[in-house]
Order: C-alpha cells, then structure tokens, then sequence
C-alpha cells in the first residue's frame, strides 16, 4: 500500500525510537511505500536541520533517516491543478492531501488536527483515510 507520513510523524519517530511515530515508520518502511512529492520531502529536511534538534539527534542520524527514506520513497508529481487545490483550514498542510492523491494513496497519516478533521469528506471524495499514528499502526 502507499501511504503519506506528515513531517511531525516522522520526526517524532527520528527523536523517540521507542515511540508510536517510530513503530509505524519502521512497519510503513517494511511493509508498504511512502509516498513524496518534492515539497513534502523539503519540508522534511528543512525541519530534520533545525539547530533545536541537536540536543536529541546527531546530524549523522538525521542524515541516516533522509537517506533511508528517500530511497524507499516512491516520488510523485502534482499536477498544476491539483496543486491549487484547497482541502485544509491550513493551506500548508493541503501538500500532504495533493501528494496521497496523486499517488492514489490511501493512507495519510498525520498528528495535525487540521488533517486529522478532514478523514471523512477525504474518504468519501477521494477513499483516502486521515488517521493518527495510533490508529494507522492498527490498520497496519
């Protein structure tokens, strides 16, 4: 299955490997393929590198992380219109949503609320289920 992971679940998994965020990427590595688009992935490493991170994680791992991911991601592209799509209260969040739906993924997976109350108009319109880490590591 491909699945979108929001940059918070990730991190969260890169600064606590025994947590929840860090069980469901590790089984999302394994099991199925994660989806990015350009964007996505951006975001993802602009925030790995903040200087607030070195207290929990050498650049070395974060570095680790990127690599791994990149390399079993699958890439998509949006295309322009679907990219002027509003979905979100926050716009900044609607890349996650155009990148599950180019890829015809099913699975977002997030801990942002702005995401997380957009599960059934997302699911109806477009059969892409917004969850939680918690509840995307059950139905995985």
């Amino acid at each position: 299955m491909q699945i979108v992971i929001d940059t918070n679940v990730i991190i969260s998994a890169a600064l606590s490997p025994d947590g929840v965020p860090a069980k469901l990427l590790a089984k999302a590595l394994t099991d199925h393929h994660l989806v990015f688009t350009n964007a996505t992935f951006a975001e993802l490493e602009s925030r790995l590198w903040k200087p607030k991170f070195d207290r929990y994680t050498t650049l070395e791992e974060r570095k680790a992380v990127l690599h791994d991911i990149s390399a079993a991601a699958i890439w998509v592209d949006v295309p322009q219109g679907m990219a002027n799509t509003t979905f979100s209260r926050d716009a900044k969040d609607d890349m996650f949503i155009h990148a599950a739906i180019a890829a015809e993924a099913r699975l977002l997976i997030t801990g942002d609320q702005d995401l997380l109350v957009l599960t059934e108009s997302l699911n109806d319109s477009h059969q892409l289920l917004v969850c939680s880490p918690a509840e995307a590591l059950v139905k995985l």
